[in-house]
C-alpha cells in the first residue's frame, strides 16, 4: 500500500531540517525556549512577518489553533468558520471543549468565506440567548485546496474589524498559498489579519507550527496559553530549530513549489481522463477530483488516499519530496481503474 497521497502527513522530515535538529542536541541549552536557536527562529519569523510580532510554538496544528483562539475568545463568545473549516470538522471537538467557546460552521462552494456570507451567518449582538460573534477564522489555502487572494483576506479583515470580530487565520499551509499567490510571507501580515499560525510540519518539518500574534494587544498572555495547551516543551530548541531550517535561505519556499507544481502536473493529468472531474481548482498542493466509485475501490487497493463517499470525490495530496514519476505512475494507475 503506497501512502505518497493520502496527506502531505505522510511525507518524511527534509534533510535540512534532520540536521538542524541534530545540530541543536550539540550541547545543552536552556529550557523553555530561553535559547539562542529559539531566539533565532523568532528572529527569522519577525524578519518575515513584521519585527512587532509575537511568537508561541507548538507541535501540531490543533494546538496552534487552541492557542491562537485562546488569546481571542472568552467563553460566551462565538467563532465563525466555514463547515469544512480544521478547527470544526477536523479537530475532535477540541477547540470547543478547551476554549469553552461555540464554533458555527458558515457553508461555503469552496471552502472561502466570504463578506455576503459572513453577513448572512450572523446574529444581532445583543441577543443573550446566543453567543456573541467574537472571531472569524479562515484557512489559507482552505480544506479544500483553494487559496483566498489577498484582497479578499483584506475585505474579510475590513468587514471584521467594522463589526468588532477579530480575525484568525489557520496556516497550517501557508507556504503553499504564498507560492500559489506568488507572494512572499510578509503580504499576510500585510492584511490586518490579528492572529496567525505558521504551519511547518506539511512543509517538511518533523512537528513544528508557530502561533503569530499581528495584533500586539493579544500577545500578552501567549506564554500562559502556550502552557495551559501543553505546548510550553521543555526542549523547545528541538522545535525551533525545525522552523529555522525552514525559513533560512527560503527553504519553505522550495518545498512548498515543489509540492504546488507536482499537484498541478497530477491535475493537469487526470482532468481529461473518461469520468474523471476536478471538484476544485486546484491552487495549493490538493487535488479533489470525482471518480467512480468502483474506479476509487480498485485504486485504493493499492494507493490510500482521503475519499468522501458522499460526494464521489477523493483528495490526493502531495508534498515537498514528491517526483514526476510518482506522479506518472499514479495517473496510469487511475486510468487502468477507470477502464475497468
Amino acid at each position: 500500500m503506497s501512502w505518497r497521497f493520502a496527506s502531505d502527513n505522510t511525507a518524511g522530515v527534509h534533510p535540512a531540517v534532520l540536521a538542524a535538529i541534530a545540530a541543536a542536541n550539540a550541547s545543552t541549552a536552556p529550557s523553555y525556549g530561553a535559547d539562542t536557536v529559539t531566539a533565532r527562529a523568532v528572529a527569522l519569523l519577525r524578519a518575515h512577518f513584521g519585527a512587532a510580532v509575537d511568537v508561541a510554538f507548538a507541535l501540531t496544528g490543533t494546538a496552534a489553533n487552541i492557542i491562537a483562539l485562546a488569546a481571542m475568545l472568552r467563553p460566551h463568545e462565538a467563532v465563525l468558520c466555514a463547515t469544512t473549516s480544521h478547527i470544526l470538522a477536523d479537530e475532535a471537538g477540541a477547540p470547543e471543549r478547551f476554549l469553552g467557546s461555540k464554533l458555527v460552521g458558515v457553508p461555503t462552494p469552496d471552502g472561502r468565506l466570504t463578506v455576503p456570507l459572513l453577513e448572512a451567518a450572523t446574529w444581532p449582538p445583543d441577543d443573550p440567548h446566543r453567543p456573541l460573534p467574537r472571531v472569524v477564522s479562515l484557512a489559507q489555502p482552505t480544506e479544500l485546496g483553494t487559496v483566498y487572494p489577498l484582497s479578499s483576506l483584506r475585505e474579510i479583515a475590513a468587514w471584521a474589524h467594522a463589526h468588532d470580530l477579530l480575525v484568525h487565520v489557520d496556516g497550517a499551509r501557508l507556504s503553499n498559498a504564498a507560492v500559489s499567490l506568488g507572494t512572499d510571507l510578509s503580504a499576510f501580515a500585510a492584511c490586518d489579519i490579528d492572529v496567525l499560525t505558521f504551519g511547518a510540519t506539511k512543509n517538511g518539518a518533523l512537528g513544528a507550527e508557530a502561533v503569530l500574534f499581528l495584533n500586539a494587544a493579544l500577545a500578552a498572555p501567549r506564554h500562559h496559553l502556550q502552557k495551559q495547551a501543553m505546548q510550553l516543551t521543555s526542549k523547545m530548541r528541538f522545535v525551533a530549530a525545525q522552523l529555522t531550517a525552514l525559513l533560512d535561505d527560503d527553504l519553505w519556499h522550495a518545498n512548498a513549489t515543489r509540492a504546488n507544481q507536482t499537484a498541478a502536473a497530477l491535475s493537469a493529468a487526470v482532468q481529461p481522463l473518461p469520468g474523471t472531474t476536478l471538484a476544485h481548482p486546484t491552487q495549493s498542493n490538493a487535488v479533489f477530483a470525482r471518480i467512480p466509485r468502483a474506479a476509487a475501490a480498485h485504486l485504493r487497493k493499492t494507493y490510500a488516499f482521503e475519499w468522501h463517499p458522499e460526494s464521489a470525490t477523493a483528495r490526493w495530496m502531495t508534498s515537498f519530496n514528491t517526483t514526476d514519476q510518482e506522479v506518472t505512475t499514479f495517473a496510469t494507475a487511475l486510468q487502468r481503474a477507470l477502464q475497468r
